[in-house]
């Protein structure tokens, strides 16, 4: 008898983050608003390295320290990461996942964030803030796209998850999680409002 099974199965986690205690989307955007006003060092990193919109990644990633609603998203985020940990069915050892860095995303109309992992951490992941109608969605690449080598391109109408691209659009109030090691970018924007997230990493400590 003919068995085909799928193996080294890639995990994505979606839910909203407010499943976990509730979060005002309004003062959420307000606060990464008022926060890209007054970072003066993130704004000139991001037109020193030609990053369109504006992110705190280089200035600012210890918001839950700064800001009380970062304080309350970073406790809702914990939880999520927890039940990704079960799902994931990571043998932690004792020790327990960490927010590592936590960061917020403004990208303008034809705003792109290219093709990229984040070392060093285990779990990373984005929760939406602002998605505007045409805003872009998050592109996850098939890990093994460097071995495929000779092979064929799927067919259009391949199965989900045999597809070497996955596009997600998440909704406002969505997290996202998934192992860092996996690839990802936010096509262009194409929406004339800015799109807002705020993405994090968690380490093992």
């Amino acid at each position: 008898m003919t068995h085909i099974e799928s193996l080294f199965v890639t995990r994505l986690y979606r839910a909203a983050l407010s499943e976990q205690g509730a979060i005002s989307p309004e003062e959420l955007e307000a606060s990464c608003y008022a926060i890209a006003s007054d970072d003066e060092a993130g704004q000139q990193w991001c037109e020193d390295n030609g990053y369109p919109g504006y992110t705190s990644y280089a200035s600012l990633t210890d918001l839950a320290w700064r800001f009380p609603i970062f304080a309350d998203v970073t406790k809702n985020l914990d939880a999520h990461v927890a039940a990704f940990v079960e799902d994931a069915q990571f043998d932690l050892d004792g020790r327990a996942l960490k927010l590592e860095d936590l960061w917020i995303n403004i990208l303008p109309e034809g705003g792109t964030h290219s093709s990229h992992i984040h070392p060093h951490s285990v779990i990373s992941g984005t929760t939406y803030v602002a998605m505007p109608n045409g805003a872009s969605a998050i592109k996850f690449e098939d890990p093994r796209s460097q071995m495929l080598m000779a092979s064929p391109t799927r067919l259009k109408t391949a199965r989900r998850e045999l597809k070497t691209f996955i596009y997600v659009e998440p909704d406002v109030g969505d997290v996202l999680l998934w192992e860092s090691w996996l690839r990802h970018e936010v096509p262009m924007n194409m929406s004339e409002e800015e799109r807002i997230s705020v993405s994090f990493n968690y380490s093992w400590s």
